[in-house]
């Protein structure tokens, strides 16, 4: 805990700088949304690296944006606030590859990944137990690809509206795989918050974080023209399409689907071996 003045305390909160992670924190990291006695700071920081620090303990984040195949292995120290989450309903990361293989061909490939703790990893080995993959930066996955480096590429955030462009081929869309074959959609990322801040700041964090997502939503041009500076070379339209599969109704709440899906999924992870730890969800109130 930080006092930064006589009654005002800091609650810090880390998520990645990402156009649809800027989006929904627009309106507390302006001041648009505010809370008294309270002051939030923010550190931006990619998701692998926010997945690592949530698991060491110590000098932690009261807030921080997780990846749900993490959660696991922090839910002794976190919950799950049951707003500012990515869904992707219908759609989530992809395997791309510059030559269109088959399912049966993708699965014999080693596949660059965006981490060992993403959620994407974790629906790649649920969609191809074993498969061989090398972690990469997210951001150098397709040029990876591209320099011949791998054969495939598991590709999150913008790369999945821009990966055409580069003449790579999608081979599996993991949202939509998921959602066939569970009928939910796909829980990619959250936000958990630390318990030790007690239920009543908890809820009262809770509240202001569902403000911000609503503030923007509903002053959507401000708030895309403040995600444009986290956007990695997108247009405005590009942007906003990509900010609207992420920030949505859903955002505010996952509904009871989308909760369903967070366990499902964990579950199924477990299972298969591929997390150590059980799943043990709880959101917060």
């Amino acid at each position: 805990m930080t006092v930064t003045a006589v009654g005002t305390r800091e609650i810090t909160i880390a998520h990645s700088p990402d156009s649809d992670d800027a989006f929904m924190f627009y309106g507390l990291a302006t001041n648009k949304v505010h809370v008294p006695g309270l002051r939030f700071s923010h550190t931006l920081s990619d998701i692998q690296s926010l997945n690592q620090k949530a698991m060491q303990g110590e000098g932690t984040y009261d807030v921080t944006a997780i990846s749900f195949h993490a959660y696991p292995y922090i839910q002794d120290r976190y919950a799950l606030m049951t707003c500012g989450g990515s869904v992707g309903e219908g759609y989530g990361p992809m395997v791309v590859a510059p030559k269109a293989y088959s399912i049966g061909e993708i699965k014999r490939k080693k596949v660059a990944i965006p981490g060992k703790l993403t959620t994407a990893y974790l629906a790649l080995q649920l969609f191809a137990p074993g498969i061989a993959t090398e972690v990469v930066p997210f951001d150098q996955i397709i040029p990876s690809v591209l320099e011949g480096k791998y054969e495939a590429g598991l590709i999150i955030h913008e790369g999945q509206l821009t990966y055409d462009q580069s003449g790579l081929y999608r081979i599996v869309d993991l949202g939509k795989w998921w959602h066939e074959t569970t009928g939910l959609p796909l829980p990619l990322g959250g936000n958990a918050i630390r318990r030790s801040l007690g239920r009543d700041l908890i809820r009262t964090v809770s509240n202001a974080l569902r403000d911000s997502i609503q503030y923007a939503l509903e002053h959507r041009d401000e708030a895309l023209a403040y995600a444009m500076q986290f956007a990695r070379d997108l247009d405005p339209q590009m942007a906003d399409r990509f900010v609207g599969m992420y920030v949505n109704e859903r955002t505010l709440d996952y509904g009871n689907d989308g909760k369903e899906a967070i366990v499902r999924l964990l579950e199924m992870g477990h299972r298969a071996g591929i997390i150590s730890t059980e799943p043990q969800v709880e959101f917060a109130a």
